[in-house]
């Protein structure tokens, strides 16, 4: 029965990963080949032209919700640690479908860590960039923004894969589960089948009615 409970770490894990990693760069590969129908793409197509009316109050909005997440990444990070110095009693008493070896548990929490370290890093990554715009707000700017957004996305994209990590605790199941579940849900997050610019055209039109007005 040990055995069997061991396979089911070893084949559902690395089938739970690949969903997600095969969903993630099929993405980017939608992202790049095919721009408008993806929500990444389509936000930085509208921010180039939001950034010629940005103002500063929107730039400190980003900047606080970077710093948000990369506070609770922190956060659980630090709470990882601490149930991987608490947890090295007996683990058999559990509820667990799997592997319940003290040497699975310990990479089933140095993983997670890792996610959310990972998670803190690029979210710090992203207020830089932020910072940097808002010192530059009278310049031509409009690489910062879309890196610190950029990093922003990376961030959430490690938030995303902690969550199956975390839940292999108890067990492979319930990971590879988690996997189905946020690929789907973030299928219909990450693409759109509509493509519209909102008000960036908008203002684009009204700016050339102005211009030729003007010229007339």
């Amino acid at each position: 029965m040990g055995n069997q409970l061991q396979l089911l770490d070893y084949v559902l894990v690395p089938s739970g990963m690949l969903i997600m990693v095969t969903y993630h760069l099929w993405l980017l590969y939608q992202t790049v080949k095919h721009p408008t129908k993806t929500v990444i793409s389509i936000n930085a197509i509208n921010r180039h032209f939001w950034v010629g009316a940005m103002m500063e109050v929107t730039l400190r909005n980003n900047i606080m919700g970077s710093t948000l997440l990369a506070s609770t990444a922190l956060t659980l990070s630090s709470l990882i640690a601490v149930l991987m110095t608490s947890s090295s009693g007996d683990q058999s008493t559990w509820f667990i479908f799997g592997d319940k070896s003290d040497l699975f548990f310990s990479i089933k929490f140095f993983l997670t860590l890792v996610c959310f370290f990972v998670a803190f890093l690029l979210n710090v990554q992203s207020i830089r960039y932020y910072s940097h715009a808002s010192i530059l707000i009278n310049v031509p700017f409009k690489k910062m923004p879309s890196n610190g957004s950029h990093f922003w996305s990376l961030g959430l994209c490690a938030f995303y894969f902690s969550f199956p990590l975390f839940l292999w605790i108890f067990g492979p199941i319930s990971m590879l589960l988690t996997n189905f579940l946020l690929v789907f849900a973030l299928y219909f997050l990450d693409v759109t089948v509509t493509f519209e610019f909102g008000w960036a055209l908008c203002k684009n039109e009204e700016e050339e009615a102005v211009a030729t007005s003007l010229s007339t």
